[in-house]
């Protein structure tokens, strides 16, 4: 630990330069106009698998994008919704751009339609009280959460039914306020799933999984909280970071992440839950309505490196409201126009995913 009066100067940084929401999303980013998006997705998935947040229940089945409303995602002051735009560079930021590319060009990883004829994004399954519960069976039963889920028979599989990629199901109980999101899922005749890991995350807490533990993400983060939906975008803010992936990652991981997913000892190579952001300097005024929504977040709440894939693939739901032609703008921007912050100035509790306000 540092002196007490170094402990004081980082507290004091920590609460002037950044930090998280004190309502909701009253400081989301903004952006004027409607909302689009394109991309085609490439992730590779490298998985471990975790417990650690609260079996829920039930909810009628209904698909589409997750609806907040009175159930949130996570608290104002959980680590989500920090403002990042006035945190430190973190010293590593030239080395861990360099090593997912400074020259490779963002791509949102989600839109409307299909791509190569599945699903283009990660399909968020929306149900409430009344959703029938189902056993799920867990290659890694002793690192994923018990059920039963609440997932109906045609629960929306990321890549479509036939995909042969990391297939996570997300389902959004928005009446017991949960996420239930499995990794590798399938769908049995009986009605029941088999999965190669799950995670049930409660939406109106902090908690973070056990450490070491990964979740349905390599990180061992929830994948609903970290995806930009259509909803958020056609209101004209995100106020949260969203998740991406690159293509190597050290053996480590930074806090709010729980699981590292490589064998690589590089100190180039930036480790899992390690936080981006756009560069305050870059000029997003031109890009289309859709576009400057997803690039504002960035600027103000960043992303959070969340799984091994493709260089700068940003995640976001599966939506036809999305307009492709609008986020394919995005494109635009490179590895070079992103910079590393050091979010531990934000950490209350290296246990908890609550941040300094």
């Amino acid at each position: 630990m540092r002196r007490s009066a170094a402990l004081a100067v980082m507290v004091m940084v920590a609460v002037t330069v950044s930090g998280c929401s004190s309502s909701g999303g009253a400081d989301a980013a903004k952006a004027t106009g409607p909302s689009g998006a394109s991309g085609a997705s490439a992730e590779s998935g490298a998985q471990g698998l975790s417990p650690g947040a609260s079996p829920g229940s039930s909810g009628p089945s209904a698909s589409g994008g997750a609806a907040q409303g009175a159930c949130s995602i996570f608290p104002a002051d959980n680590v989500w919704h920090a403002d990042v735009s006035k945190l430190p560079v973190h010293r590593d930021s030239a080395a861990w751009v360099a090593s997912i590319g400074s020259s490779a060009h963002a791509h949102p990883d989600f839109g409307a339609g299909l791509i190569d004829g599945a699903p283009f994004g990660i399909p968020v399954t929306t149900v409430g009280a009344g959703q029938a519960t189902v056993k799920v069976t867990f290659e890694y039963a002793d690192e994923s959460d018990k059920g039963p889920y609440p997932i109906p028979r045609n629960a929306r599989v990321e890549g479509g039914p036939n995909a042969d990629g990391d297939r996570h199901v997300i389902v959004h109980d928005t009446a017991a306020c949960k996420a239930y999101e499995l990794f590798d899922a399938h769908p049995n005749a009986d009605g029941s799933w088999k999965a190669g890991s799950g995670a049930v995350f409660d939406l109106r807490r902090n908690d973070l999984r056990k450490a070491g533990w990964t979740s349905a993400d390599a990180a061992g983060l929830s994948i609903l909280a970290g995806l930009p939906r259509a909803e958020e975008v056609v209101a004209g803010r995100i106020d949260h970071a969203i998740r991406f992936t690159a293509p190597r990652t050290k053996k480590a991981y930074v806090w709010p992440a729980r699981h590292a997913a490589s064998s690589a000892t590089d100190a180039a190579l930036p480790p899992m839950g390690a936080r981006f952001r756009l560069k305050a300097s870059v000029d997003i005024s031109k890009f289309p309505p859709q576009a400057r929504v997803v690039a504002q977040a960035l600027k103000q709440y960043g992303a959070i490196l969340s799984d091994n894939g493709s260089a700068w693939f940003f995640s976001g739901t599966q939506d036809d409201r999305w307009k492709n032609d609008q986020l394919n703008a995005l494109k635009g921007l490179s590895g070079k126009d992103f910079e590393a912050v050091d979010s531990s100035l934000l950490m209350v509790d290296a246990n908890s995913a609550r941040c300094r306000p």
